[in-house]
């Protein structure tokens, strides 16, 4: 289980040169923008909003507009180095990107930290039973949401404001 927190400076820099390593071996292009909003994330150790990376990225570049920032993630989200969390409307770092594979996302819904599981049993049944019901599967991630340990003791003050929309 790899929950997010956040990270050293040095890991931070190690995940960034993983990522460049992951997009040239494709093909793809890590620009600056790209990078600043992965490195963002990962020095945040949680779950962002577009607006609240919008405002880190104004810190460094204050012509930035949200279509930069969307962009931007639209790219990491396909390349599997941000996930897209539809239960907070956020965004993550992947922490074990060009790692294991993991397909179970817990999301505390209070301060947007994430934890990345795998199940392989656990989504084979899962989508077996999509298949039965009728349907074919367009992702392969699973959301639960929940509020880890910290903000369960009431002691997390990673995030002192609460999303306005869950």
């Amino acid at each position: 289980m790899n929950a997010q927190f956040p990270v050293a400076a040095s890991e931070v820099e190690a995940r960034l040169e993983t990522a460049q390593r992951l997009c040239e071996s494709r093909g793809k292009r890590l620009t600056a923008a790209r990078r600043k909003v992965l490195e963002i994330l990962l020095r945040e150790g949680r779950s962002l909003k577009a607006y609240e990376l919008l405002d880190h990225m104004r810190d460094v570049q204050q012509t930035a507009a949200p279509p930069t920032v969307y962009r931007a993630l639209d790219f990491l989200v396909e390349e599997g180095l941000v996930h897209r969390l539809d239960a907070i409307n956020a965004w993550a770092a992947c922490h074990d990107a060009g790692g294991e594979p993991h397909d179970l996302l817990v999301v505390c819904t209070r301060c947007g930290a994430v934890a990345e599981l795998t199940d392989p049993e656990l989504n084979r049944r899962l989508a077996e039973k999509v298949v039965n019901a009728g349907f074919r599967l367009s992702g392969h991630e699973t959301e639960l949401r929940g509020l880890c340990s910290s903000c369960e003791r009431g002691k997390n003050e990673v995030c002192p404001k609460l999303p306005a929309v869950m």
